[in-house]
């Protein structure tokens, strides 16, 4: 059962009197609990699939089905920053952690935005899954790069999403601290997660169950 179906999805840019395809006319479908690397070179159209499949995007033409509902149909687009932060977990390359709050309220932060009562026995299972239980007291300045990473990784999961995209999370890491990372990201999908990373690490790409290839915003598997 595909949790992720988009159909002759397209996204179009101008640059002066130049358009810019920078997805085109693509379609995919990811089972729920794969595991899929999107990979290409720089500008190919990565990060722009997965901001529309992550609804931090509009398409210009076309249609993504996420976990059943149609989120580019104009009567959904007011519950977009719910399906958001119900439906779907983010993490990015750059952590953006809010640097004025500790770890503990940066996990919890998603769950606030929702209006849900933080669930503390998940997020200190999410804490110790990624190692960071004796650092939920530490502010953003406070911790190493792997370890912002881990914190951004348990705000993605806190609301229980179903899927996870993962923008180059490993990209501002260390080699230890990456394949940690990539450990990391294996272990939440053996727990049943769906998952789609974005990255330029072809070892990483190869670890997941299979790669789709964008280039100059074509798909190809």
């Amino acid at each position: 059962m595909s949790i992720i179906s988009a159909r002759s999805l397209t996204r179009r840019y101008r640059q002066g009197q130049t358009e810019i395809k920078a997805v085109n006319n693509a379609n995919m479908e990811v089972a729920q609990g794969e595991f899929v690397a999107i990979v290409g070179s720089s500008g190919s159209g990565k990060t722009t699939l997965l901001n529309l499949i992550g609804c931090i995007d509009r398409p210009t033409a076309g249609t993504i089905i996420v976990d059943g509902v149609d989120v580019t149909e104009t009567e959904n687009a007011k519950k977009l920053p719910v399906i958001r932060r119900q439906k779907i977990g983010h993490i990015f390359q750059d952590y953006n952690l809010l640097p004025i709050l500790t770890a503990k309220e940066n996990i919890a932060m998603p769950a606030l935005l929702d209006s849900r009562k933080v669930d503390d026995s998940h997020l200190l299972s999410l804490a110790n899954l990624l190692g960071i239980k004796d650092r939920l007291d530490h502010l953003p300045s406070e911790l190493s790069g792997g370890q912002k990473q881990r914190v951004a990784i348990a705000r993605a999961l806190i609301n229980h999403p179903a899927i996870l995209l993962a923008d180059e999370p490993t990209g501002n890491l260390d080699k230890k601290s990456a394949d940690e990372i990539m450990e990391l990201l294996k272990e939440i999908n053996r727990q049943g997660k769906t998952i789609l990373l974005v990255t330029h690490n072809e070892k990483f790409a190869d670890i997941c169950n299979r790669k789709i290839r964008i280039e100059d915003g074509n798909l190809t598997a």
